[in-house]
């Protein structure tokens, strides 16, 4: 079918709407799914040479970064400006959407005249505007120009998040990632309307984060990582920019120091904080379970509190993630001690904790969120913390772990919790996984990939797609969506998306490529 000429005001011609149909393209094609599609066969919108993003105040920069998705591919101007020149175009409204989309939804509607992306909040223009970006052609993930036509099918989505907290966690201290290879993790896991991102940022093989006072932490302690390649941090100067990257895609960022276990780069570094007064050497290896901070020395308080106040004061967010797996070197009692003279320095310090499940065992107040990372579907610990009040972050291991190896010949990861194929990470009901604990007590869903084998931005990208995608739709579209059919054909329309991104993915053969 032909593209009959188009006004330079962006109006579609009847001819466009039926390139789209023709093109199989549909408002359904949308990873997660919305909750709501009301399709349209009579309205399409057409980029081209005359359209214009109308920009609400408060929403100009998010106009400029869908600008910058548009302008290479299309080869258009594509000029943002203030919705008080209001035009044929597409217009993003802060305000007057339905209370039902929440802080984070948003209300699209395709016209031929227009699309307007309308929202309580900047999160859920942002929102829309990544749904508006699958709504495209697959080719305007190309950063050259690409022949039109730009067709958006018509019709109106309502939609908003199934939950809360939606997240990845990238383990930078196993290996260590720079700013720019965490900036290109940010970029595409915003595109699937994640909106945490925590930070692994210490365990035995490497510390990561600048603290004042304790410069060895870094220096030293941040030297190496596994397999014995040179390390590195992140100074206070790099963190803030992670931070503000995240920020301007509505990612907050969630920065973890593990404790009392997984220490070895921090005991490493300082031997007063073992309880023999001897630092032991550096760790490159990947054992678990052999380090513990010294629970009787007081010095370990004031190390913590130097420690908690510094990632207080430079993250904006609401939680500290204080680790608490695996501490096979810390009795028991010990254990309970230093988590009970832990958690009040976080809340000292104006945050909440979240940390690994076994920090139930200690006295949390109910605004803490254990992340739940077992291997069976019985805790009774973390179900009777989610009675009192307790939400509960799901990342079960062989549910969600993104270092899993797909089946016995990937290349990378591991396989001591399952192998994962994209249809198991698919698979699972984060709200109803757990028993006696209801949809009601989860407060979201996290991906997180641990590092041992991963060590550049291509090991990461082979790991989490096409799996993060599935999470992603597991924490934002209602369960009543879930349908593998309809997931693996849609996942398999945004490989077309990847390619052009440079996106390392995994070609999972249970997906029609």
């Amino acid at each position: 079918m032909t593209v009959s000429t188009v006004a330079a005001t962006g109006v579609c011609s009847p001819a466009s709407a039926d390139e789209a149909l023709s093109a199989g393209k549909s408002l359904s094609d949308v990873v997660p799914a919305p909750v709501s599609v009301t399709p349209d066969a009579r309205q399409a919108f057409q980029l081209n040479w005359g359209t214009v993003i109308w920009a609400d105040r408060g929403a100009g920069d998010i106009g400029t970064q869908l600008a910058s998705i548009l302008r290479p591919s299309t080869g258009y101007l594509i000029p943002v400006l203030p919705s008080w020149f209001h035009g044929n175009g597409i217009s993003l409204k802060l305000g007057g959407a339905d209370r039902k989309v929440g802080a984070e939804g948003y209300e699209l509607t395709v016209k031929r005249s227009e699309i307007v992306i309308r929202a309580n909040t900047p999160a859920g223009l942002f929102a829309g505007t990544q749904t508006l970006r699958q709504l495209l052609p697959a080719k305007v993930e190309n950063r050259t120009r690409q022949p039109g036509p730009w067709v958006v099918p018509g019709g109106r989505i309502v939609d908003y998040p199934r939950m809360a907290y939606r997240g990845t966690m990238l383990d930078v201290a196993r290996h260590f990632f720079s700013v720019a290879e965490v900036k290109r993790y940010i970029d595409q896991i915003a595109q699937y309307k994640i909106n945490r991102l925590h930070l692994h940022l210490a365990d035995d093989q490497g510390w990561r984060i600048e603290i004042p006072g304790w410069p060895r932490l870094t220096g030293y302690g941040g030297s190496l990582e596994v397999g014995g390649t040179p390390g590195g941090f992140y100074t206070e100067r790099d963190y803030a920019e992670l931070v503000r990257y995240a920020r301007s895609r509505f990612i907050t960022i969630v920065p973890e120091i593990d404790m009392p276990g997984h220490t070895n780069a921090a005991l490493a570094s300082y031997a007063e904080l073992n309880c023999n007064g001897v630092a032991p050497p550096l760790y490159t290896g990947t054992d678990v379970g052999f380090s513990s901070l010294c629970v009787g020395k007081e010095i370990t308080y004031k190390f913590v509190d130097d420690v908690v106040r510094q990632l207080a004061r430079i993250t904006p967010g609401e939680y500290l993630h204080i680790g608490g797996d695996e501490a096979h070197s810390t009795p028991p009692a010990d254990y309970t001690t230093f988590m009970n003279r832990v958690l009040p320095i976080v809340a000292k310090y104006g945050k909440k904790v979240t940390g690994w499940h076994e920090i139930v065992k200690s006295d949390l107040r109910t605004s803490a969120v254990p992340q739940f990372w077992g291997t069976d579907d019985v805790d009774p610990d973390v179900a009777a913390a989610a009675a009192r009040g307790n939400k509960i972050l799901m990342s079960p291991a062989h549910k969600s772990y993104l270092d899993m190896k797909y089946d016995e010949n990937t290349p990378l990861g591991q396989d001591w919790a399952a192998l994962i194929e994209v249809d198991d990470a698919y698979g699972w009901n984060p709200g109803a996984f757990l028993k006696d604990v209801g949809e009601s007590s989860v407060f979201g869903i996290e991906a997180p990939l641990w590092t041992e084998t991963i060590t550049d931005s291509a090991d990461i990208e082979f790991m989490a797609f096409p799996r993060l995608p599935a999470y992603a739709e597991l924490g934002w579209s209602p369960w009543s969506t879930h349908d593998w059919a309809s997931f693996r054909v849609r996942l398999a329309h945004q490989g077309a998306r990847w390619v052009p991104q440079g996106i390392n993915f995994y070609r999972s053969p249970k997906v029609p490529w």
